[in-house]
């Protein structure tokens, strides 16, 4: 393997699922909806259930989630990305997911290219502290479906990435946590992996071993 692709929502940063959580401790008066997180909620969340099916789009999601909680806070007009605002860039808290920090930073180390294919850096955290990714390092090809307008699984997205890093596809470990995305990177002869909000270090650890890479605690 040559080369690591990482999407960013849920992979690199912390899910929006987990910034939730956080959220409902500093806001009681939203616990209410913030039980309803996707698969990390003490309730069923059924508007991600319809997404995983497919009857709304990951950004109509967050669309739907921005609604719900800006009412409760008086927001009536917020948009997703002064949600997302509220959810992440608030003091003290970490939103790098150690894990994927260390990859990042052992695969640079290891001479490997790297890659961010996400569809929603720009239109979620805009010009914000998270939109520009420097807390990563630099990196060789930034592809952002909300600049380029073509969302995965779209072919043309991993086609853009895979050009970037200028590796065979094959050459590649893709991680990404939305099911759909993983088949398209597979599809497009990436190595991918599946995050799973549930066990993120566990697609981590996959990740690692696909490249080559020493087991995070081992001797380096």
């Amino acid at each position: 393997m040559k080369a690591l692709l990482l999407d960013v929502g849920g992979v690199v940063f912390r899910s929006g699922s987990e910034m939730l959580a956080l959220l409902g401790e500093r806001e009681p008066t939203t616990r209410s909806v913030t039980a309803r997180r996707g698969p990390l909620g003490p309730e069923p969340d059924p508007d991600w259930e319809r997404m995983l099916r497919g009857e709304v789009t990951e950004r109509g999601y967050w669309a739907l989630r921005a609604a719900e909680i800006g009412a409760v806070l008086g927001r009536a007009d917020w948009s997703t990305h002064e949600f997302m605002v509220e959810l992440y860039e608030q003091p003290g808290v970490e939103i790098i997911r150690p894990v994927a920090r260390r990859l990042v930073a052992d695969a640079r180390a290891g001479g490997l290219r790297l890659g961010v294919l996400t569809n929603d850096l720009a239109a979620f955290h805009g010009d914000g502290p998270l939109g520009d990714l420097s807390a990563l390092g630099d990196v060789d090809v930034l592809v952002d479906g909300s600049v380029t307008g073509i969302l995965k699984p779209d072919p043309r997205s991993y086609a853009a990435a895979i050009d970037g890093l200028g590796v065979a596809p094959g050459e590649i470990v893709f991680v990404d946590d939305m099911p759909w995305n993983v088949e398209g990177g597979r599809a497009a002869g990436l190595h991918a992996v599946q995050l799973d909000l549930r066990d993120p270090d566990a697609a981590f650890t996959q990740a690692r071993s696909a490249l080559g890479l020493a087991p995070l605690g081992s001797a380096q």
